[in-house]
């Protein structure tokens, strides 16, 4: 049995749910994930992977590693063509520590490979709140934030009191002690008293991202509901 029979790509998954297919990395040895960008090469498609370590990069095929965009940051590389990027920016992310932006950059990357800007605000926890509170006004502007926090996870709450966007958590595995691995935020912010919070699983900005893009494609479809084009005569 050769790589390529281990796999089936759904390249017909953005008619059905609006989305892109994308490869989980982890798990994948380099043989099996040069295979699949050989598939998506045959085809002319794009692809985005999550989840690919720096080594794992540096053992593909070097066809492919000169076909693809990578960030060490977020571990996530793009394949193939760029989709030009639609602004403005609808998607504010919002990551609470340094420590928390490769989570960030994951939701960031999913969202260009896409096509959606998003804008970063990186740095603005709550244990300095004065870093949230002088850039409030501009992460208010957007109607849909994703917000990445390890620790305690008080800043989807705190976030989620003062602003009236559509609020996506994502708890992350920063922290020590009882903070270690990321359960007490993802409890944390389950148990949020800040209303109509979303949360996805640790660490997981790809979830979030895609998340938010659904979030986009409703809204765009009920604008189309409430707005329907002008029949021509």
């Amino acid at each position: 049995m050769s790589a390529s029979d281990e796999f089936v790509l759904d390249f017909a998954r953005p008619e059905r749910i609006g989305l892109e297919e994308a490869i989980y990395a982890a798990g994948k040895s380099p043989v099996q994930i040069d295979a699949i960008l050989d598939a998506a090469a045959t085809r002319g498609a794009s692809l985005l992977l999550t989840r690919l370590d720096a080594d794992k990069h540096a053992a593909l095929a070097r066809r492919h590693q000169a076909e693809t965009d990578y960030c060490a940051v977020s571990r996530t590389a793009i394949f193939g063509p760029r989709r030009p990027m639609h602004g403005p920016a609808r998607i504010g992310i919002v990551a609470a520590g340094t420590s928390d932006v490769p989570v960030a950059r994951e939701a960031e990357r999913t969202l260009a490979y896409q096509g959606h800007a998003a804008t970063l605000f990186a740095d603005v926890g709550v244990a300095g709140l004065w870093r949230l509170t002088r850039r409030l006004e501009e992460i208010r502007a957007h109607p849909i934030l994703i917000v990445a926090a390890g620790m305690d996870a008080a800043l989807p709450s705190v976030v989620g009191g003062l602003v009236a966007s559509a609020l996506i958590a994502v708890p992350t595995s920063v922290g020590y002690g009882v903070a270690e691995g990321g359960r007490t935020a993802l409890d944390a912010i389950l148990a949020s008293c800040a209303p109509g919070i979303t949360v996805v699983n640790i660490d997981n900005g790809y979830g979030a991202a895609c998340a938010a893009m659904r979030w986009l494609h409703a809204a765009r479809a009920l604008d189309s509901l409430d707005h329907p084009a002008t029949e021509q005569a």
